[in-house]
């Protein structure tokens, strides 16, 4: 099995890559996707998020209120940290238990591990792994971020500030898509990655 780590920034276009992957025929794992799951109601994640932040970050159904826990945590390095301390060791578990799974019963497969935060972690199940980094600009970041979430730019920005530069990534990247532009040239870039991909597998 090839195993193809991926990893953007916020509002990058990492979703529209990975969709693409998974069209060409890759098995994608979504570490956000788990980390919703983590978080569900009834799930001891989530009792441990309201017994560190309070029942306020609770909507009415009872699940959590992500909009308003991320303001504050992206706000906060100390509040981010604690999330990150009940979360991260749950989804990085629920990973490596999907990353065996899918070995074992499609050994021939490519797999993309959609991972956010690959490089911030520095987990030893991820070293070695070759990375596609999806890359926008700044003022592109900024800007889906407004029309997506309906932040401020304040807000967009301290989002951005909370993570690694994507500059900074693009000398860990095996791979670099640069999705500033039309879905058509992501799709075409996605494609040409994809073939390098097969060929080393």
């Amino acid at each position: 099995m090839k195993v193809v780590a991926l990893t953007g920034g916020i509002a990058s276009g990492k979703s529209t890559v990975a969709r693409l992957l998974r069209e060409l025929g890759a098995e994608v794992i979504d570490a956000d996707q788990i980390a919703r799951e983590v978080t569900a109601p009834g799930q001891p994640a989530l009792a441990e998020v309201v017994a560190a932040f309070g029942e306020a970050y609770l909507l009415p159904d009872g699940g959590l209120d992500r909009r308003k826990l991320g303001e504050l945590v992206f706000a906060d390095p100390q509040a981010r940290a604690k999330l990150n301390a009940i979360v991260h060791p749950r989804v990085r578990a629920r990973l490596r238990e999907a990353r065996e799974r899918i070995a074992r019963e499609r050994p021939d497969t490519v797999l993309v591990m959609d991972i956010p935060l690959l490089f911030e972690s520095d987990v030893p199940d991820y070293e070695g792994m070759d990375a596609i980094v999806v890359y926008a600009s700044p003022e592109t970041q900024i800007a889906r971020l407004m029309a997506r979430d309906g932040l401020s730019r304040d807000q967009a920005q301290a989002r951005l500030r909370a993570q690694i530069p994507l500059a900074d990534k693009l000398p860990r990247a095996r791979w670099v898509v640069h999705n500033d532009g039309p879905l058509a040239d992501t799709r075409t870039q996605v494609a040409r990655i994809w073939e390098e991909i097969l060929a080393q597998r």
